[in-house]
This record gives C-alpha cells, sequence and structure tokens, in this order.
C-alpha cells in the first residue's frame, strides 16, 4: 500500500502534465518515429554522402579512407555521366506527365461520374496491380514488348510494330507501374471538387475546357503535385525495369548498380545525384504554391 499511492500519485500527476500541455504529448508520441528516421534514413545519407569522397585502391578495389574530391568531379566533367543524369530526368518527367495524362480521365470516371456505390470497389481496382510483385509485372511486359509478343501481334494487322526494348518501353513499364499514384490523389482531389463551383461555371455560358482551365484544374493541382513526387521520385530511382526492359538503355540507378562493387565511393557520388535532384524538384514544387492545401 505504501510503495502503490506515491507510484499511482506521479502516475497521475504526468497524465495532467500531459493533458494540459498538448504540445508535449505529441513530441513524446512523435519522438521514437522521428529517432528512428533520423537514425536510419538521414544518418544513412548522411554516410553516403561521406563515403563519396573516400576513394578505392586500383589494385584492391578496397575502400581508402583518403578525403578527396576526385569522385564528385568525374561526374562533372565524364560526358557519360552527364547525359544519363539528364536522360534519367527526362525520362522521370516523361512518366510523370504520361501518369497526369492517363490518371486523370480515370480519375474523373471514378470520382464524379461511377456510381457512388461501386466507387469503393473502383479504387480496389486500381489499388489490385499494386499487390503484384513488382517483378511479375516487369517481366510481364517484357513478353508483352518482345519482338513477336502480345503488342507485336496486336499491331500487325494495322501495319505497325511495338517498340521493342529500349527507353521507350522503359517509360511504358514505368508509367504502368507507378499510374496508381497519380490516380489516387487526382481522385481524391476531384471527390472534394464542389458541385456548385461546376454548375455556376455552366451557368455563367463557359465551356467544357474553359470550366477545366478556371475551375477543375487550379482545384486539383495540389493532387497532380502530390502524385507527381511519387512518379517522379520512383522513375527516376528504379534500376531494376531498365535492366528488363531497357536494353542497352542506361539510367542513373544502373550506374550506381554497377559501380557499387566496383567503386563504392563513385556509386556514392553518385546516389547523391537523385538525392539532389528529388530535393530540387520538391523546392520547385513548393515555390508554384501546389503543397500548401496538401
Amino acid at each position: 500500500m505504501t510503495t502503490t499511492a506515491p507510484a499511482a500519485g506521479s502516475v497521475r500527476r504526468l497524465a495532467g502534465t500531459l493533458h494540459r500541455r498538448p504540445r508535449l504529448q505529441l513530441s513524446l508520441l512523435l519522438s521514437v518515429p522521428l529517432a528512428w528516421l533520423a537514425l536510419a534514413y538521414l544518418g544513412s545519407l548522411t554516410v553516403l554522402f561521406l563515403s563519396a569522397f573516400w576513394t578505392t585502391d586500383s589494385f584492391t578495389s578496397n575502400v581508402v579512407k583518403i578525403w578527396n574530391t576526385d569522385n564528385f568531379t568525374a561526374l562533372f566533367t565524364t560526358g557519360v555521366y552527364r547525359q544519363v543524369a539528364l536522360r534519367s530526368i527526362g525520362v522521370a518527367l516523361a512518366v510523370t506527365a504520361l501518369c497526369a495524362l492517363i490518371a486523370f480521365p480515370i480519375a474523373f470516371y471514378t470520382a464524379r461520374i461511377a456510381n457512388p456505390k461501386r466507387r469503393p470497389l473502383l479504387v480496389v481496382a486500381i489499388l489490385t496491380p499494386l499487390w503484384a510483385s513488382y517483378l511479375v509485372k516487369a517481366y510481364a511486359w517484357r513478353l508483352i514488348l518482345a519482338q513477336g509478343g502480345l503488342l507485336d501481334w496486336a499491331l500487325k494487322p494495322l501495319g505497325l510494330e511495338g517498340p521493342g526494348y529500349g527507353l521507350t518501353a522503359t517509360v511504358l513499364v514505368l508509367t504502368y507501374l507507378w499510374l496508381p499514384y497519380m490516380i489516387l490523389p487526382i481522385h481524391a482531389g476531384l471527390e472534394q471538387l464542389p458541385d456548385s463551383l461546376l454548375d455556376a461555371s455552366a451557368d455563367l455560358g463557359a465551356r467544357t475546357g474553359r470550366t477545366f482551365r478556371s475551375v477543375v484544374l487550379p482545384m486539383i493541382l495540389p493532387s497532380i503535385a502530390a502524385g507527381s513526387v511519387f512518379t517522379f521520385s520512383l522513375s527516376l530511382g528504379d534500376y531494376i525495369a531498365v535492366q528488363i526492359v531497357g536494353g542497352k538503355t542506361q539510367l542513373i540507378g544502373n550506374l550506381i548498380y554497377s559501380n557499387i562493387t566496383l567503386d563504392l565511393p563513385l556509386a556514392a557520388a553518385l546516389g547523391t545525384v537523385p538525392v539532389v535532384i528529388i530535393v530540387l524538384y520538391l523546392l520547385a514544387v513548393r515555390r508554384t504554391g501546389a503543397l500548401s492545401s496538401l
């Protein structure tokens, strides 16, 4: 009795303090996840950046902790690295644009046209491809895009043929893989679009195109920006799909993967490139104000 009473009093005082200070309660609640984030994610990025300043013994391929900027100098002075970086950015932007163009009509149907009772089923259908294995989907596309494959068979009556393996195939496969990440934010944004705005636009005589430019697009721009963050970053860092359907195409992820065992410091320097690009992309999207209402 004498030991439990002080303990119970301490617990009540602590509970009262947390109840009066909700910010302290929130800080304690988030302290463990934030500490894990700082240790596992930010810590690994710090180690990655620091190891990029090391070098490799040319004879043994062992990492030598001698500080220099040779790896970053090679990134800026070697033409192939610049070409691969620009190609990777172009692929990420192309995938993001295609995802936005394909996702909008699908999301518009699921959010505004489809029967409200069927909308949850449609959302589940959109999410279904995410439940399948990444490799299964990538190799399925390899069979589709192969010479004499399904796509060639479908286009043959039209006198056309598929793109085969290469840069175009990479963009197509990445667009398919990351399309749900663009559909869902746009679907959520269109669901929140008030019907009164569309009715007011129609009453004022605006046609479909003007309504889309002046009413719909500004309202769903934050949703498109949110989806683009996923599609851009996932496409920029992908290297598996490129190996499966890319043919001889090289992206930044392939260079990082191929140099991990041969030249780890150079691979670390290459790994800082997509990190910097994604940070700049987020800053650019934030400057547009598109993320302010998310």
